[in-house]
């Protein structure tokens, strides 16, 4: 395998772990990541759902991996275009090129631009915020208005950008609800005499642990769930959110007035997803990258040699993602191998 060359588009979980994998079985590999720090989303979280691991020390052990002798990584260096040429392909980023024998797409995902629902106010209004921002705000260790005031009541709106037939996106992001759910005791550790209240469409709580913890939050941290979209929201004179909704479940029309108004913003493909798969005539659904079967073969494309990882296929957890990124080196192996 020494002289097989493996290029890998995308410096996040899935591409680095793939990566490891491969260069722990003596092949060449070329990792591409177009921003200046690896590890893709994973910095934009202060802790991980379920167990409230601190994010920065998972995306440590990730990082880590890149500094294997078989391991090139290269930031700051966005792939304009892949093209399949003599049995090769063919990465171009600005005059270089880049030549090997097998591709593997580990491109992620990026979140929703809130700025979309307008009538949400993200952009407008000082006090909403995005899941991102609450993140950002929470490694600070204060969750603040912009008038540096605690909150006394904080709202989080679930299925922002998913699930939504205005802006296109009619799949469920995943993430979304068990993050709500996250915040919304984080932010209750913070301010335990706060009230917080999660509105949603319905609470997926699939994954393991989620359901424990969903109950927690009511029991033990007295989270408030509301069964409900909102439809609007107004700033106040002082500067706090209004907020309309409707109470599904007792079908009945509600105002709330909170401090700080949390979007969970889902997942989208991301534009170099988009591009290269496209040019690849491999596009699926909503931009992301289409795999050859979701039953057996979902880290091939339809293109030889070309593999696919991540969340560049569809919206995954963090762990589903990792496990992705270990079986696409597996799949590349065997196609080496033959």
């Amino acid at each position: 395998m020494n002289n097989k060359h493996v290029i890998i588009i995308g410096g996040g979980p899935a591409g680095i772990e793939a990566a490891y994998y491969l260069a722990n079985n003596g092949i060449r590999i070329t990792v591409f990541e177009k921003d200046e720090y690896p590890g893709g989303n994973v910095k934009n979280w202060a802790k991980l759902f379920p167990d409230f691991g601190d994010a920065s020390v998972v995306r440590k052990q990730i990082t880590e991996k890149l500094k294997h002798d078989n391991i090139k990584f290269l930031n700051n260096t966005k792939i304009e275009n892949l093209a399949w040429e003599n049995n090769n392909w063919i990465a171009t980023s600005g005059s270089e090129k880049y030549i090997a024998d097998v591709t593997l797409l580990a491109t992620g995902f990026e979140v929703f631009d809130a700025k979309r629902k307008e009538e949400l106010g993200y952009g407008i209004y000082d006090n909403v915020i995005t899941s991102v921002d609450f993140e950002d705000m929470y490694k600070t260790g204060k969750i603040l208005t912009k008038e540096g005031k605690i909150p006394e009541r904080i709202a989080f709106l679930n299925c922002v950008g998913s699930r939504d037939e205005k802006v296109g996106n009619h799949y469920c992001s995943r993430v979304c609800c068990i993050t709500a759910v996250k915040q919304a005791i984080e932010f209750k550790e913070l301010v335990p005499d706060a009230h917080a209240y999660c509105f949603y469409m319905d609470m997926r709580m699939a994954g393991q642990f989620y359901e424990e913890l969903y109950r927690k939050s009511q029991e033990k941290y007295g989270v408030n769930y509301i069964r409900g979209r909102i439809s609007e929201a107004a700033v106040t004179i002082d500067n706090r959110i209004q907020i309309k909704a409707e109470d599904t479940l007792s079908a009945l029309p509600m105002k709330m007035t909170v401090d700080i108004l949390v979007l969970m913003v889902g997942i989208e493909s991301s534009e170099s997803t988009t591009k290269i798969c496209t040019d690849n005539n491999i596009v699926g659904p909503y931009g992301f990258a289409k795999s050859k079967s979701l039953f057996g073969m979902d880290n091939f494309s339809e293109k030889p040699g070309l593999f696919l990882a991540g969340t560049c296929k569809r919206p995954l957890t963090l762990p589903e993602t990792i496990a992705d990124g270990r079986s696409a080196a597996v799949e590349i192996m065997n196609y080496l191998k033959s």
